[in-house]
């Protein structure tokens, strides 16, 4: 629930500041200027890739909560088998054998968008964020029956 008010409020927060730029960048078109005009339009293109950024990040989570749904649903979501040091930080040897037996169920099921969810939490759960959304975004497109190139 903390995760999804941060969200919101950050989402919130860019939305306030897209809209400041997208004004001020209008008024500058408006001087009428060629350098004004330039500068604007310049100006409005963050507002608007900031706008599609947070579209598909918005999508993307909402994706991957539906599929955490339907696991909970079966009672298969996966927890965080991580052992940690004394100190919170992840033991390397823990990682590795989860990371072995998520990649090896992933590897015996390709096409088992479940699997792919279960190694995205264990990339997650260690930190690995980019590691983590390829394969949530895997496991999103196989649940939608897309095929997405290896």
């Amino acid at each position: 629930m903390r995760a999804k008010i941060t969200y919101f409020i950050t989402a919130a927060v860019l939305v306030v500041f897209f809209v400041l730029v997208g004004g001020r960048a209008v008024a500058m078109m408006r001087l009428g200027t060629p350098l004004g005009v330039g500068l604007g339009l310049a100006a409005l293109i963050i507002p608007l890739i900031g706008v599609w950024f947070l579209w598909k990040n918005t999508q993307f989570v909402r994706k991957a909560n539906k599929l955490a749904a339907l696991l909970d649903a079966e009672g298969a979501l996966p927890v965080d088998e991580l052992r940690r040091t004394p100190a919170g930080r992840i033991d390397r040897d823990s990682a590795d054998e989860v990371f072995a037996r998520r990649r090896a169920e992933t590897e015996d099921s390709p096409a088992d968008w479940r699997c792919w969810f279960r190694l995205a939490v264990a990339y997650q759960d260690a930190r690995d964020t980019p590691r983590a959304r390829r394969a949530m975004q895997r496991a999103i497109a196989l649940h939608d029956g897309k095929q997405l190139p290896s």
